[in-house]
């Protein structure tokens, strides 16, 4: 009769783990990190750049020209000269002053960031708000300015309102492509928060 013969079940409970899983872990974790905050300092120097450029269009928005007004239907008409400017809009005051709260703190946000640059503090959660702040007032400050500049553009027969960037095109023209930069910049601003919300969840996740 042959001898049954019994097979010893192998225990790798102390078994070593081999190094380079965890090594190539470690080093795509690494890498992503590298990317995410290359990706955050283009992003804050965009929103920075964008904000100052809307910033200078915007204050050099000035137009002046000399309209034919009737005052009395039988009399000839009289040449008033008119100005336009963005400090006569409240629309466009708003803009201009969140776009420089924007620039002011985008510069004070992107220092921090380079200062605290592979570091692991408190800062981030904070930066994270007020990034999604900047972003929900540039958001704001552009639709506003855009309302008005629609109704420049194109007018409002239902109240009587006279469309004006026929005879101030060139002062609309600066407000279009402020508004335009200036819209760039809250986008940033929102990647910068999609960006910070993908790192906490890959934090929280491990």
């Amino acid at each position: 009769m042959a001898e049954s013969s019994t097979l010893k079940p192998t225990n790798y409970e102390g078994a070593t783990p081999s190094p380079m899983g965890n090594g190539s872990a470690a080093a795509a974790g690494v890498a992503n990190a590298n990317r995410l905050s290359s990706s955050e300092l283009l992003l804050r120097m965009l929103a920075v750049v964008a904000t100052l450029v809307a910033i200078i269009v915007a204050g050099i928005s000035k137009q002046e020209k000399t309209v034919p007004m009737v005052v009395i239907p039988n009399l000839p008409a009289l040449n008033v000269d008119v100005v336009a400017k963005w400090q006569y809009s409240s629309a466009f005051v708003f803009f201009f002053v969140s776009n420089i709260i924007a620039l002011v703190y985008g510069i004070v946000s992107l220092i921090v960031t380079l200062g605290n640059r592979g570091k692991s503090n408190g800062w981030g959660l904070a930066i994270l708000l007020m990034d999604l702040v900047m972003a929900a007032l540039l958001f704001s400050s552009n639709g506003a300015a855009a309302a008005i500049g629609l109704l420049g553009y194109k007018g409002n027969s239902h109240v009587r309102w006279n469309k004006v960037c026929n005879v101030f095109g060139k002062f609309c023209a600066h407000v279009a492509g402020s508004v335009v930069v200036s819209l760039m910049g809250s986008l940033a601003f929102l990647l910068l928060v999609a960006l910070a919300t993908i790192s906490l969840y890959r934090i929280k996740s491990r």
